[in-house]
């Protein structure tokens, strides 16, 4: 059976028909074309798929896309304005903490996500906002310190 739903998706009031256990990554990737959002582990253990359900991270490979519906999803490609990067990407970039790239789309979304909540988080909720979020690259101490980046030009700064 399929489903009409509308998201508002990066800001754009879009619809799409959807069958009933298509997932929110396949809507995105599929019908959007937005190839931000990786397809990582399918189950939603790898963080590489995450994007902003109504500002919250969530895993869209284990999300159904009629859970979506009437609701506000952001992906990587959101943040940006034009090709001017959100404030969280430019401090990945400036502190090296994007290797592959692979994992970075949800961890920049996933430290959005933190940052709008708690602008001066300590270090203990940087690690606890991207344990979701696995790196296969590197250690997580240019990433973390790319948070902290962030937060302090965002007016925040740190604990």
């Amino acid at each position: 059976m399929n489903y009409k739903i509308e998201i508002l998706l990066n800001g754009e009031k879009c619809r799409f028909e959807v069958s009933e256990n298509e997932t929110l990554l396949d809507t995105i990737r599929e019908r959007a074309g937005l190839e931000g959002c990786k397809r990582g582990c399918d189950s939603g253990e790898c963080g590489a798929c995450t994007v902003l359900l109504d500002g919250e991270p969530v895993n869209s490979c284990s999300y159904l896309a009629v859970q979506a519906d009437g609701r506000s999803v952001v992906t990587i490609e959101g943040l940006t304005k034009g090709s001017e990067l959100h404030p969280v990407q430019q401090a990945f970039y400036d502190a090296g903490a994007v290797q592959c790239g692979y994992c970075i789309p949800g961890m920049v979304l996933s430290a959005k996500a933190l940052l709008d909540k708690k602008p001066a988080p300590s270090s203990d909720e940087i690690r606890k906002a991207l344990a979701g979020n696995l790196c296969r690259c590197t250690g997580y101490t240019k990433i973390e310190k790319a948070v902290k980046l962030a937060a302090e030009r965002m007016g925040g700064g740190t604990k």
